[in-house]
């Protein structure tokens, strides 16, 4: 049975502020707070995030396009260290997880809810499984603006209040679009071996330069969101999120053309503590405004 460190290793603790993020967000944009409920909230996502990175690491691992040439983060299942079998179940607990707090979700705040959990469990085996994963159509930073932006901010109010607000829309973007960049950056070091494999994400199509003029895209559609959240609600609370703009330059160092695999490894932590910091700075401007 492989030690529970490795488990966490392979959970890539360095993207679950995709998950963390949107509850954060979407819970301070309510009116009010059920403790139980966020924290149920953040039980799913966090369940799910893992249940994704698991089924990533399972399918590329069983495919062959996790390869010795790989410069990212060990793989599991490729490097021999959890066997596929054990891995499968690994998903299975995680997706077990989250349904059984959705399901509490669910009574608590509407059933309407198990048809949005049965579309992200979908979502998250269909990234790198099945006979068509979307992540090879180049399409995986959309499913992560939906779910880990739109769909998880949206969720954790509304499970709050049991309403779709506009506050709660408009704080999902900067959050979807930081949770994208999060997996561009990743993909922008795996291209040479994506491309390999024959794994075509978008970081693959566009290529490096084109991807790293992405990345800052998404990066500076983000912290443009405050402003407009600023004007919609008539606050200028939301611009505290601004705060986290001194990250950006280590991150751009990161980042920078010919950064070595090292530096594209730190960048991956380096988004997703920015996504964080800019998800409770501007929590804290919701919730004060």
């Amino acid at each position: 049975m492989p030690p529970p460190s490795l488990w966490i290793e392979a959970a890539r603790p360095r993207t679950l502020p995709a998950a963390v993020a949107p509850v954060i967000v979407g819970t301070a944009t309510a009116e009010a707070l059920i403790l139980w409920r966020a924290g149920a909230a953040l039980v799913v996502a966090l369940a799910v995030q893992v249940a994704v990175n698991y089924a990533n690491d399972y399918f590329d691992g069983v495919r062959g396009i996790d390869t010795a040439e790989r410069v990212g983060p060990r793989r599991a299942v490729a490097a021999g260290l959890i066997t596929p079998a054990a891995m499968k179940g690994a998903i299975a607990v995680a997706l077990g997880v989250a349904a059984v707090a959705g399901l509490g979700l669910a009574a608590a705040a509407g059933w309407e809810l198990l048809v949005v959990g049965a579309l992200a469990f979908v979502a998250a085996l269909g990234y790198s499984g099945g006979p068509r994963p979307y992540a090879s159509a180049g399409l995986g930073e959309v499913f992560v603006f939906v779910f880990f932006g739109l769909v998880a901010t949206v969720g954790s109010a509304y499970v709050q209040v049991e309403r779709i607000t506009a506050e709660a829309l408009l704080a999902a973007i900067p959050v979807g679009l930081l949770a994208s960049a999060i997996l561009m950056v990743n993909n922008l070091r795996d291209i040479g071996t994506d491309r390999l494999a024959g794994k075509r994400t978008l970081a693959v199509r566009l290529g490096a330069t084109r991807s790293r003029a992405a990345f800052w895209l998404l990066i500076a559609g983000a912290f443009a969101m405050p402003g407009v959240i600023a004007a919609v609600t008539g606050s200028l609370w939301a611009l505290l999120a601004l705060g986290a703009v001194v990250l950006l330059p280590a991150l751009r160092h990161h980042v920078r053309p010919g950064a070595t695999s090292a530096d594209l490894i730190a960048a991956l932590g380096a988004t997703g503590r920015l996504e964080l910091v800019v998800a409770v700075l501007l929590a804290v401007g919701l919730a004060v405004s």
